[in-house]
């Protein structure tokens, strides 16, 4: 009779797990289209809170030497508008000096262009056939292509605006932030435990990544310069940028300046461009980063990569910087703070303990 009633008991427990693994999964569905549709304000909102995250301890030094507590929210305010819009402001300049710089390359264009040309012919590519595929080209698409271009200008402009106005915001409620959160670690201390886990490796993230991305920008200014390429600082600036995108940042910095070589001395330049990049990166942010971000993020490098793919599908081009403290965030919610899912963190962590 004990058996008899088992197996209803056990069928009963693997239904219900069954039932709350749908449930799980049509919640998470839900909650992706929503976060989709609300990119525009989700983006700069969780950018701004892992900024104003990372500048607190300077909030907090201050108020420990007897500084007024809205003077110091303010101070930090400044240095955050300061960084942000400094760097918007210096990759706006050296894009308008790329512009003015594309049509002294004119000649050099056109003959890499009947270079490959040639090449494509020598490969069985007739012109007749490239003939039909330039006829083919609908000159309405150049148009809509730059409409969209211009669409996208104007909501770049619009998250930059929400992303300033968060962080003021933001920075003033961080002032009576630690009274409240030892308020709700009385009735739930693990999770406020792993909110502070949270705050501490978003802190060391953003940190270690930017100076790590501002000694590769240095290292290839100096090796741009000496290889002869223009705009070193504009390619020094990209590369300090696409350090904070996992995975595939570092052939997004590469890709412009080895075309500019390309044009400025020909495939040895370009090489030349391609061996430096990848050696820096290899030793710099493959090598020695890891070992000062220590378990920052903590995630595999598959999981890492699939990170970049989600948040950029979610958030847009800004979910590609965001992708790693997105995904931090998301496992100190939903597995940090309930210890009964922390053995996730033996499948994905990169260090599992």
């Amino acid at each position: 009779m004990s058996d008899l009633r088992a197996e209803p008991t056990a069928d009963r427990l693997r239904g219900n797990r069954s039932l709350r693994l749908l449930v799980g999964v049509a919640a998470a569905v839900v909650a992706c289209a929503g976060l989709k549709a609300s990119a525009d304000i989700v983006a700069p909102t969780f950018l701004a809170l892992t900024l104003v995250i990372t500048v607190h301890p300077l909030q907090r030094w201050m108020v420990a030497r007897r500084v007024p507590r809205a003077l110091a929210a303010a101070i930090c305010l400044v240095v955050l508008y300061v960084t942000v819009i400094g760097l918007v402001t210096a990759m706006a300049l050296s894009i308008s000096q790329l512009i003015a710089v594309m049509p002294t390359y004119e000649a050099q264009f056109v003959q890499l262009y009947r270079e490959s040309l040639a090449q494509l012919a020598r490969l069985g590519l007739g012109s007749d056939q490239l003939q039909r595929v330039l006829d083919g080209f609908n000159v309405g698409s150049l148009f809509s292509a730059l409409q969209s271009f211009l669409s996208s200008l104007l909501g770049a402009t619009s998250l930059f605006v929400i992303l300033l106005t968060v962080l003021l915001f933001l920075i003033f409620d961080s002032v009576d932030m630690p009274r409240r959160l030892t308020l709700a670690a009385r009735a739930n201390p693990a999770f406020v435990a792993a909110l502070e886990s949270f705050a501490v490796g978003i802190r060391r993230y953003w940190v270690v990544t930017a100076v790590f991305g501002l000694i590769v920008a240095v290292l290839d200014v100096v090796a741009l310069m000496f290889l002869g390429i223009p705009l070193a600082l504009l390619w020094g600036l990209v590369s300090f940028i696409t350090n904070f995108i996992p995975n595939i940042g570092f052939i997004l910095g590469l890709v412009p300046p080895a075309l500019l070589g390309l044009l400025e001395g020909g495939v040895t330049t370009m090489l030349w461009v391609v061996v430096v990049y990848s050696v820096l990166n290899f030793v710099v942010q493959t090598v020695i980063q890891p070992r000062f971000t220590g378990d920052a993020v903590g995630v595999t490098t598959a999981v890492s990569f699939l990170s970049l793919t989600f948040w950029a599908f979610i958030l847009g081009p800004l979910g590609a910087l965001l992708a790693l403290p997105a995904t931090l965030f998301v496992k100190t919610m939903l597995v940090d703070g309930d210890p009964r899912n922390r053995w996730v963190n033996t499948l994905i962590a990169s260090n599992p303990r």
